[in-house]
């Protein structure tokens, strides 16, 4: 049986037992849908043939959307990912855009696995999730992808996918030959590819301008009859010229007759592939028919070996007491920037690419992403003429997101909800990428840093009227006092400072330098030190999270000395500020578990402080050394709880941001083009506060009543359905590389009783920095209520 897809969680060291993601073996499946075409049944999408493909019904007149396909695989399995393959002769009717994925073990009772929109092109689809028991699997196509209103909807290959072991044949006595070898420029011969070392490959002639052409052809000789279950293949890492796309695999008994055993397509990821089939020969052939990333007419492998046999892994049973992971949501791009909209909906960037950066293109792909549906809409932003790619973002007091710098290094763009539009903005004086921004007490926002793009040094501060629309200088708000000492220099040493607004127009610069800094944003600006933080040193790409904006609380964690090739730390801290232009107090708290750099936090409604994903090895562009266990920090305990694991690694360009419903959104990482750890998705997930002991979700308190807009100062009245001990809020937040400089908390201890309440607005807009904000009701079991949003005004 053949396969098109198989992605692994880690890369493969060459050794007789591995465990591996692989796709199960389709031989005895069966498929129904909700519609088809003759000649284009659903059986079609598990034939293992890449062109034939299932269609729904469209003559005389379509089945209109949304339209199902169920794959029966006759064996209950423990599967983490579904794979989607578009059809692949040249049309694009039919295309899944929209979807939800859902998994059964009965076929009839049905638990969501993912939601999301995939691109419009014809490139394989992958979808992870949290291990699940399953029979059955179900795709649910709820839009077309090219965006036309079109009503069907079709599919060339399904495959599903289980965690198992690998039994791989031993290479004693092998030899391997290839239509093509590069010995020249670099000594690449097919002997490479079963030499058991991962750092060598096979390449394809290119020596002297010469480049042998697709198709090319890898061939094993075992040396004696062999009986084998399938093909793995180990593609180069980054750069990724040469790995195989469109393949097939032959055994021969002589070496002149051969029979084809599989055929398929492999995504372009440096992960190893498995190919399914059952075969006993002595000779196996793998044909590579095309490049997986059109890069040229050239073949690679690390790694080419044979299976013999897999036992699947069972995971045990996750904790409620820890969280639960529910559901991916798929992405049509990397969300490398994120942004929650005084609308509840949530607005996803990556660059110019959807999975890739690169120069000053002038563009950028987004998209807006709905928590009710599970959906988005992707838009590519042309009129500002920004590639908002690593920029600085900020909300203003009117909910408008602005973004600044980045690949488009002076640029201003500006996205109103409201209307549903960007604009540009004025450049700024000072052209920077990877700088913070944040918005100050007065409405206006502050902006330091930001040497990786638009030149290195002095990027001292600036400040944006949104009012005037205009960006004035601040020669006095020096950027050198925060910057770190990082082995790069000024390219990296000013990057993502740890920006919170306070109280007379001050910002507190936390990190990630060890210098903890005041600045004044009124006239020409200033600075003026604030100590150390404690016995931390450099924290580059750490986390710092306001969880008591009125307590003036910080909780800063892990981070490194240096922004790549760095050992990250665990170290953790409280920050307390209070009088401006003060050293604060700072208080070492236990360390985190696990070390982090490029990890993110996240401030909970009941006071926590959720942290996750990173590394401990910061390597930009990698996933290795991934952290997939998250942890949770309690001040009113001075402890960090571990809570359950994550299925997908979140790294260097990866963002979490809370959701109205209590919940957080956790995605991204890579937008590197072929390097391989491209995640053009996002989990959720549910913390402890929302569970019962056994997994389902608590009563909720519910807020009835509460004005939408209320003053600095104001005495909310509020109404709930069921009694409640405190309130929260939590400003909507905005998070790129690390820092969310929109997010904080206010606790608001209530008066009344019964289902009335009244809670009071701290009235200093340093504390309660006007704009949009989620407010929570929480009950006496520290349950959350889904949030009202409310806007807080001057």
């Amino acid at each position: 049986m053949a396969t098109f897809l198989s992605l692994f969680s880690t890369l493969l060291l060459i050794r007789d037992v591995v465990s591996v993601s692989a796709p199960i073996m389709r031989s005895v499946w069966t498929a129904t849908a909700d519609s088809f075409s003759q000649g284009n049944e659903p059986q079609k999408a598990i034939d293992a043939n890449l062109n034939t493909f299932w269609h729904s019904q469209f003559n005389p007149s379509p089945d209109a959307l949304p339209n199902w396909i169920i794959v029966d695989m006759k064996n209950t399995y423990n599967i983490h990912a579904v794979g989607y393959l578009p059809r692949q002769d040249g049309s694009a009717n039919g295309r899944i855009g929209g979807h939800k994925i859902e998994v059964s073990t009965d076929g009839t009772n049905w638990n969501l696995a993912a939601t999301g929109t995939y691109l419009n092109d014809d490139i394989v689809k992958k979808t992870n999730f949290i291990t699940r028991t399953a029979r059955y699997v179900r795709i649910t196509a709820t839009t077309e992808a090219q965006g036309s209103g079109l009503q069907w909807t079709s599919a060339a290959e399904i495959n599903v996918y289980h965690e198992v072991t690998y039994d791989y044949s031993s290479r004693t006595g092998w030899t391997a030959s290839a239509d093509s070898q590069e010995t020249v420029s670099e000594n690449s011969p097919p002997s490479k590819a079963i030499d058991g070392d991962p750092t060598t490959l096979w390449h394809t002639k290119y020596n002297g301008g010469v480049t042998a052409p697709l198709p090319h052809w890898f061939q094993i000789d075992s040396g004696t009859q062999i009986t084998v279950g399938g093909l793995s293949y180990l593609p180069r890492g980054s750069p990724g010229n040469g790995r195989i796309g469109q393949y097939s695999i032959q055994v021969s008994n002589d070496g002149n007759t051969w029979t084809q055993v599989a055929t398929g397509m492999w995504v372009d990821t440096e992960d190893e592939k498995i190919s399914l089939f059952s075969a006993t020969a002595r000779y196996f052939r793998l044909n590579a028919l095309t490049e997986a990333g059109n890069r040229g007419q050239w073949t690679t492998a690390r790694e080419i070996n044979l299976v013999r046999g897999e036992t699947e892994i069972v995971p045990a049973a996750p904790a409620a007491s820890k969280g639960l992971w529910v559901s991916t949501v798929d992405f049509p791009l990397v969300p490398a920037a994120v942004a929650t909209l005084p609308n509840g909906k949530v607005l996803v960037w990556s660059s110019f690419s959807r999975d890739d950066f690169g120069g000053s293109n002038g563009f950028t792909q987004t998209a807006i992403y709905d928590p009710a549906t599970g959906e988005s809409t992707p838009r590519t932003v042309t009129n500002t003429n920004h590639d908002m790619f690593c920029p600085g973002i900020s909300m203003d007091f009117n909910g408008r997101i602005i973004v600044t710098g980045g690949s488009n290094a002076a640029k201003t763009s500006i996205y109103d909800s409201a209307a549903d539009t960007w604009t540009a903005g004025p450049d700024m004086k000072i052209a920077r990428g990877y700088q913070s921004t944040t918005t100050v007490s007065d409405g206006r926002i502050f902006n330091i840093g930001g040497s990786w793009s638009g030149g290195e040094g002095n990027k001292n501060g600036e400040i944006y009227s949104p009012s005037a629309n205009t960006w004035t200088l601040q020669s006095g708000a020096l950027v050198s006092p925060m910057q770190t000492q990082d082995r790069q220099g000024p390219y990296r040493s000013d990057n993502h400072g740890w920006l919170f607004t306070w109280k007379s127009g001050t910002v507190f610069q936390a990190g990630p330098s060890r210098a903890m800094n005041w600045y004044d944003t009124t006239g020409a600006g200033s600075v003026t030190a604030a100590g150390n933080r404690g016995d931390d040193g450099d924290a580059m790409c750490g986390n710092a999270v306001m969880y008591d904006a009125p307590a003036g609380k910080i909780l800063t964690a892990g981070g490194a000395a240096n922004y790549q090739e760095d050992n990250a730390r665990t170290n953790a801290y409280v920050i307390t500020i209070g009088a401006t232009k003060q050293n604060p107090q700072v208080t070492r708290v236990p360390n985190m578990a696990f070390a982090r750099g490029f990890a993110n936090g996240v401030a909970l409604p009941d006071g926590t402080v959720f942290v996750t994903g990173g590394q401990s090895y910061v390597k930009p562009f990698t996933d290795t050394t991934a952290q997939f266990t998250p942890e949770l920090f309690n001040p009113a305990t001075n402890t960090w709880t571990q809570l359950n694991p994550m299925s997908i690694a979140r790294t260097y360009h990866s963002v979490a941001i809370l959701l109205p419903d209590a919940t957080i959104l956790q995605g991204g990482g890579g937008l590197c083009g072929g390097c391989g750890v491209n995640h053009l998705d996002a989990e959720i997930f549910v913390p402890p506060y929302l569970l019962n002991a056994d997994g389902t979700r608590r009563a909720r308190p519910v807020i009835n009543t509460v004005t939408a807009t209320a003053r600095l100062g104001a005495t909310l009245s509020i109404t709930t359905n069921s009694a409640v001990t405190r309130f929260a809020l939590l400003r909507s937040g905005s998070a790129t590389h690390t820092v969310d400089t929109d997010q904080r908390r206010i606790p608001l201890t209530p008066s009344g009783s019964g289902t009335t309440y009244t809670v009071t607005i701290p009235s200093d807009p340093g504390v309660a920095l006007p704009g949009f904000w989620f407010l929570f009701a929480l009950n006496s079991a520290g349950t959350p209520s889904v949030a009202k949003i409310i806007k807080i005004t001057t």
